[in-house]
This record gives structure tokens, C-alpha cells and sequence, in this order.
């Protein structure tokens, strides 16, 4: 009997039918051939040491699980966006234990022969009992020691957005005051994160305003500032039409990276007058389908592009629905009964960050979509833990 009972919002159960046979997409062999059309990262989720991991206590990462899963997006053609927030970056993953990563798995990318980039952050700055007690120049500091390690490991860099700054800054010259300074000491163009408040609180009025246009002119004026020092922007705002709009703003050679998790199949589809590249957290679960359709995409085949990703929107929108900071709760699971890793784990205890029923929903929307290589294996993952939950 294939039935599986799952648990609704409001305490019910109801029957959902599971898939029998894996997706077509799962019928040929993985193509490591990055698309042509355009360039794509997978911001990666960690695999936790499930003995030694507890809220509280340092990072403790899987190591061989974390980088198999990092050849997993390789093969399918996927660049690598490495210790970003996917990744638990600022939440459970501490700075000593991000620095390792980005040395085992830039080192990985040059065995694989696979893209990566990496963050570059100032979490080495951690919050106190009075808040952020730093000064300007101590965020920046911050960033150039994690910009010179990402550097030597071989990485290239994504100067991410910086809680410390958002908390010390006064105003838009401050950020003007810290970037600058980092841009012109890069060895080769980075890319620059706009992280909106949906995924961190803690990022509201970055780059100096909550007001976004006010916003945008600074995060312009900085790229502006710097000719040849920016490859690209990445945009998380879950906002489609301002993406849009900055995007047609960004000087000749700096390019778009959606970090849109809602709206992306239109936003990397693009249209008459341009088009987002990507790095998503989404595609960490996504990458076979997000292979087969850029792909597509590549041969000249909008329609049949959208064809495969629009369907999988739903899904994204579920696991990135609020607390948005939570997303990596449902990513992980679906790597865990995609058969990527061992158990339902996180660090810091965050598998208990989403409840039961979402977790049921992502299963089955994933499921629907043909997600899972192995749909019995995600059956039977799933079956034992509704069976924790008393189901």
C-alpha cells in the first residue's frame, strides 16, 4: 500500500497517492556541461555531524556528505555558491567552521573542475550583550580577512551583506566608507549581495535607507565607483519588478544574479530587454530539473524552459514562505529524502525551525513535481518521520 497519511495545518490527515517511478528527468545521466545562456549557482545547503551537532555548541559539518553533495551540483552543470546563507551562514554555521568549507570545497571545485564562488562576510563579528560594539574600520577589516581567505583557497568572491554594518552605520557614506575600501583591493570582480529583511531581520535599511529607491542609488553608486571590480549583483528581495528595474540600471559587463526564489523562471527567462543570471538557494533541491530546463533554454526553447520551472514555483514559494529565514529547514529535508544525506539534521537544531505540516507540504509538492530519484526511498523517509511525530 503506497498510500502516506500527511498532517494538515489545523491537526488533520489526508491521503496523498506518492509517485511509483522517478521523473524523466532522472532517465539520463547527469550532464556537467554548464549552460551557455546563462550563469548559474546553487547556494548550497551543509550536511550536519548528526552525534555531534546541538544548539549552542560549535559547528560540527559532515564533511564527506557536504562536499558529495557539492559534486552532485557540478554534475549537473550548476556553478557552486558556497557559505552563503543557504548554508546556514549566521545561523548555526559559526566563521572558523565557514573557513574550512571554503578551503575543502574550493579544493573540491578545482578537482571537479567545477565554478564556485564563495561568501565573504564579517561574522567573525559576533553580537554582544550591547549589540555590535565595532567601528567602521573593524568591518572592515572583517570583510578583507575573509576576502583574503576566500582568495587564497581559489575562490572568487561574494561580498555579502554584513549584520555589523547594518547595525553601526549611520547612514549611505558609511557603507560607501567600508565597500570601497574592499572593492579596491579585490584580485578579481566580485559579486555584490543584497540580502532583503525577509531573509534577515536583523539587514532592514541596508546600504543606508529603508526607503529602496534611496537604497538603490547608493548600492548604483558604489558599483559605479568601482569600473571592473563588480562581475555581478545579486538581488534576494523577493521583488520582481524592482530586480527588473536595477537591472536595467547596471553598468555594460555587470550582471544580475537573481536571488529571487519566487519569481524566477520568469526573472532568468528574462525578456526584450534583458535577462537575470541566477544564485538561488531553490536550486539546491532543484538542480536536475534546473539542468533539463536550462538546457532547454540554451537550445533556443523559452517555452519549454518555463515549461519545466514553473511548475516548481510552488514549491519554492512554500519553502520560502515566512519566517523566509527558515527556508533551509525544507531544503534540507528534501535533500535528506532526495537520499543525499543520512539523516534530517541541522546545525544548531534547525530541522525543528518549520512544523510538521510544512514539512508534509514540501514533501508532497516536491514529490508531485518528481523531485526524488528514488520516490520510495522519499516514502519511506517520510513515513518514519510523521512516525516521530506520533503519526
Amino acid at each position: 500500500m503506497t498510500t502516506i497519511h500527511l498532517p494538515g495545518a489545523s491537526g488533520e490527515l489526508r491521503p496523498y497517492e506518492p509517485r511509483t517511478a522517478p521523473a524523466a528527468h532522472f532517465s539520463a545521466p547527469a550532464d556537467a556541461t554548464p549552460s551557455r545562456s546563462r550563469t548559474v549557482y546553487a547556494a548550497a545547503h551543509v550536511v550536519a555531524d548528526p552525534f555531534r551537532t546541538a544548539p549552542g555548541l560549535p559547528a560540527a559539518v559532515d564533511w564527506d556528505a557536504t562536499l558529495a553533495f557539492r559534486r552532485h551540483l557540478w554534475s549537473h552543470g550548476l556553478g557552486v555558491a558556497e557559505a552563503m546563507d543557504t548554508a546556514q551562514r549566521g545561523s548555526g554555521l559559526d566563521w572558523a567552521a565557514a573557513a574550512e568549507l571554503v578551503r575543502r570545497s574550493c579544493a573540491e571545485a578545482r578537482a571537479a573542475g567545477g565554478r564556485i564562488l564563495c561568501g565573504v562576510g564579517t561574522d567573525q563579528l559576533p553580537v554582544t550583550e550591547i549589540g555590535y560594539p565595532y567601528s567602521l574600520d573593524d568591518v572592515r577589516r572583517a570583510y578583507e580577512e575573509q576576502l583574503a581567505l576566500v582568495e587564497d583557497a581559489g575562490g572568487r568572491p561574494v561580498l555579502m551583506a554584513s549584520r555589523a554594518l547594518a547595525a553601526v552605520a549611520k547612514g549611505p557614506e558609511d557603507y560607501l566608507e567600508v565597500y570601497g575600501p574592499v572593492l579596491r583591493q579585490t584580485a578579481h570582480p566580485v559579486v555584490l549581495h543584497w540580502l532583503g529583511p525577509m531573509f534577515d531581520p536583523a539587514l532592514e535599511g541596508y546600504w543606508g535607507s529603508a526607503d529602496l529607491d534611496a537604497a538603490t542609488h547608493t548600492f548604483l553608486e558604489l558599483i559605479a565607483a568601482h569600473p571592473g571590480k563588480v562581475d555581478g549583483v545579486k538581488i534576494s528581495l523577493l521583488d520582481a519588478e524592482r530586480e527588473i528595474g536595477l537591472r536595467r540600471l547596471l553598468p555594460d559587463g555587470v550582471r544580475c544574479y537573481t536571488g529571487d526564489d519566487f519569481h524566477y523562471p520568469e526573472l532568468i527567462a528574462g525578456d526584450d530587454q534583458g535577462f537575470s543570471h541566477a544564485l538561488l538557494g531553490i536550486l539546491d533541491p532543484l538542480a536536475p530539473v534546473a539542468a533539463h530546463a536550462l538546457r532547454a533554454l540554451d537550445a533556443g526553447d523559452p517555452a519549454a524552459f518555463r515549461s519545466l520551472l514553473d511548475p516548481t514555483v510552488e514549491l519554492a514559494r512554500h519553502l520560502f514562505g515566512p519566517p523566509t529565514r527558515h527556508y533551509k529547514t525544507g531544503v534540507v529535508l528534501l535533500a535528506w529524502l532526495a537520499g543525499h544525506q543520512a539523516h534530517f539534521t541541522m546545525l544548531d537544531g534547525l530541522h525543528s525551525a518549520r512544523s510538521l505540516p510544512h514539512l508534509a507540504r514540501a514533501y508532497e509538492l516536491a514529490d508531485r513535481i518528481g523531485l526524488f530519484p528514488d520516490p520510495a526511498l522519499a516514502g519511506s523517509r517520510m513515513r518514519n518521520l510523521l512516525s516521530v511525530y506520533g503519526v
